[in-house]
């Protein structure tokens, strides 16, 4: 993904893909809501309208319609990109989803980040340390963008910096 904002230097939004560590893959989770919403189906049609407990029906069908909604807006960026990393001159922000909260780190708060090949470790001048996971950056190069701004930010905000060499096979 393309960076963003008024200066294409300033702002650096890179978009994560759909987490491989899921109990239940997309696929498995899209099939199930599929099947829920055909047997809700199944169930309001074959029932004669003036049952009393009709309203159950109804409401399953509902829920089934939420689950599939719930799927689709956690794992495709149908409705835009749901999971990122942005890297500005003032904060580093890392969101994984539409329905998790975002953990921003400001820039003027960092006191050391340690790259490694697939992650990095930043200690606040607090010495509290947080960890960002890089493994579901889709792209190589997007990585290498995000590594490339970070070096840039330590240099630009005094701050240690720190590399993993990467090991290639």
């Amino acid at each position: 993904m393309a960076a963003s904002g008024s200066s294409a230097r300033s702002s650096l939004i890179v978009q994560l893909s759909p987490t491989r560590s899921a109990k239940l893959s997309f696929t498995v989770q899209i099939v199930l809501a599929l099947f829920w919403l055909a047997w809700a189906s199944v169930l309001l049609l074959s029932q004669n309208p003036t049952n009393d407990q009709n309203y159950f029906y109804y409401a399953f069908f509902g829920l089934a319609i939420v689950f599939l909604g719930y799927v689709v807006l956690q794992n495709t960026s149908v409705f835009g990109v749901q999971s990122y990393i942005e890297v500005t001159d003032q904060y580093i922000v890392q969101k994984f989803g539409v329905f998790r909260t975002k953990h921003i780190i400001p820039i003027p708060e960092v006191k050391a980040v340690h790259i490694s090949p697939l992650a990095l470790r930043i200690t606040l001048k607090d010495d509290s340390k947080v960890y960002l996971d890089l493994k579901q950056v889709r792209k190589k190069k997007d990585l290498e963008k995000i590594k490339t701004k970070i070096r840039d930010l330590g240099v630009e905000h005094n701050f240690s910096l720190t590399e993993t060499a990467n090991y290639t096979t």
